[in-house]
């Protein structure tokens, strides 16, 4: 049986985003194409992409808090497809990097977030995400749906 996008995407090779300006082009870049589904891996997988004027809310938070808990100078935890023309965005948890460095490693952690055009395939991740990651992911959910 033939790979799907996503699955192709999911195992394909990534670019590390480095730099916070990257990133903050990166979302940018993302913000200028709709249809973007929002997955937190240890969730159920989307089933429909979210509207497109609640994802800046959620790159915004995200990026808050990729900032406040990844307390470096460069970002190094966000891998994107095409940086520039994004479609497929892995992004790590800093409080749960495993071993995210060692990509394509069997049994390395999965992305704690991915961001993809293509619909998200269950990935059935090894470890569940603490409460307060849920929680938090769970409001930004809410919040975009209340908009």
């Amino acid at each position: 049986m033939p790979m799907t996008a996503f699955a192709t995407k999911m195992g394909g090779r990534l670019r590390g985003v480095m730099r916070w300006t990257d990133l903050d082009a990166l979302w940018s870049a993302m913000l200028a194409k709709p249809g973007w589904y929002a997955y937190m891996v240890s969730e159920p997988a989307p089933a429909e992409p979210v509207a497109p004027a609640t994802l800046a809310p959620m790159l915004a938070e995200l990026g808050v808090l990729l900032r406040r808990d990844h307390d470096e100078d460069y970002c190094g935890i966000v891998y994107v497809d095409d940086l520039a023309d994004p479609t497929f965005v892995k992004v790590y948890d800093p409080n749960n990097l495993g071993s995210s460095c060692s990509h394509g490693t069997p049994g390395q952690y999965p992305p704690r977030w991915i961001f993809s055009l293509d619909r998200p395939e269950p990935l059935g991740a090894s470890d569940a995400a603490p409460q307060g990651r849920r929680r938090w992911w769970h409001a930004l959910l809410g919040a975009a749906r209340a908009r």
